[in-house]
């Protein structure tokens, strides 16, 4: 008989409390654990919430992994690209179809840790901040991977003109309401927390725990996250240079 998760959301329901959303490309060792340490962390809360895993057109197992289980946990949705789109699109694909009001995002290869969820949600629905953006004070890959990451996260913050941390981490907590006026495009995944307080939202930074990968391999090389980010990072200073502001107010009779 199918087990049936606590606390899923109602799959009539237009709204539950939270959604997680994990893009997901040939990470088939790693979707069953990865949905076990989702519902571990979240059942504690006590409020109905979905996991939705975008399934970016896989070549390995993981189709196969995801049918069975999504016939053992209620509160899992898969949603499946028709070919292989790339993260953000996966991310985008899975932002639209959350139902929560509170969206959480990680990556499926067991690097994020779910366990951190609650306490960032915690922030946001004490009023502190509209978004939690996770920062890997402690990273557990190569030093190549550190160094790339600490020389892309200052170029991004020196031409951005912003002061975070980690950009590209996949952990990340926030209002439904950040979406709204999203602008969606190939590698807005890295600048999550720009685009949303490009819309006058409040972004704060927590540390977050970060673990070796133990499945499946690293889908990044030099050239996705140094020469293709760096253009990116062009187009979003052109953005906000060309932000058009709509801080207004109605006159009273």
């Amino acid at each position: 008989m199918p087990e049936v998760t606590n606390h899923a959301c109602d799959p009539q329901a237009d709204r539950c409390h939270l959604s997680v959303v994990a893009p997901a490309y040939n990470e088939a060792e790693n979707l069953a654990r990865l949905v076990d340490q989702i519902v571990a962390a979240l059942l504690p809360l006590g409020r109905g919430y979905e996991i939705v895993i975008v399934d970016d057109a896989s070549t390995d197992q993981s189709p196969a992994t995801l049918v069975d289980l999504i016939r053992r946990h209620q509160c899992l949705r898969v949603i499946r690209m028709k070919k292989r789109s790339g993260q953000s699109s996966a991310m985008a694909a899975g932002l639209r179809h959350a139902r929560g009001q509170y969206i959480a995002t990680l990556d499926a290869d067991l690097q994020n840790d779910p366990a951190d969820i609650p306490a960032m949600l915690a922030q946001i629905t004490s009023g502190t901040c509209d978004m939690v953006n996770g920062w890997r004070a402690q990273r557990h890959d190569t030093w190549l991977r550190r160094a790339s990451s600490r020389v892309a996260n200052g170029v991004r913050n020196a031409i951005t003109r912003e002061q975070v941390q980690d950009s590209a981490c996949g952990l990340k907590v926030l209002r439904r309401e950040c979406l709204a006026d999203l602008v969606y495009f190939n590698g807005m995944h890295r600048f999550l927390p720009t685009l949303v307080r490009m819309q006058g939202y409040r972004v704060i930074e927590m540390p977050v725990h970060h673990h070796p990968r133990i499945a499946g391999k690293a889908k990044y090389g030099l050239f996705n996250r140094m020469i293709k980010p760096f253009l990116d990072t062009l187009a979003v200073r052109w953005m906000q240079n060309r932000l058009i502001r709509r801080e207004c107010e109605e006159l009273e009779r």
